[in-house]
């Protein structure tokens, strides 16, 4: 059931950004967002760790900022896997990436404060 919820949130916060944030864009319909949410979370839970540690030093000298860098990297990624797997979502530039992975994590954070803990 987390799962779900996860990946509903997911979905919702992908959403938000495809609306508020320019060069993000999608084509499609629910069932197929829902799709690109699931593979957000996928890259989110198997790359996402892998390049954290390994950008670990370069973080702590930037005091947590180029953490944004990665997420938009990973909200890039997802964008070009989504478009290979023809989900129709797409996220153009670099500076769009991280606006957008911003406004992802905000708004997953917000709904997410609204699940109780297990």
């Amino acid at each position: 059931m987390n799962f779900l919820l996860r990946l509903l949130i997911n979905a919702a916060a992908l959403w938000v950004a495809i609306k508020i944030v320019p060069g993000i864009t999608y084509q499609g319909g629910w069932a197929g967002l829902f799709g690109v949410a699931l593979v957000f979370g996928v890259i989110n839970a198997f790359i996402g760790p892998i390049i954290k540690i390994l950008s670990l030093p370069v973080t702590f000298l930037t005091l947590g900022l180029f953490a944004l860098v990665i997420n938009g990297f990973l909200l890039w990624l997802t964008g070009k896997l989504s478009t290979a797997l023809g989900l129709q979502f797409q996220v153009q530039g670099c500076w769009t990436a991280i606006f957008g992975a911003l406004v992802v994590s905000i708004v997953s954070a917000l709904l997410s404060m609204f699940l109780k803990d297990a």
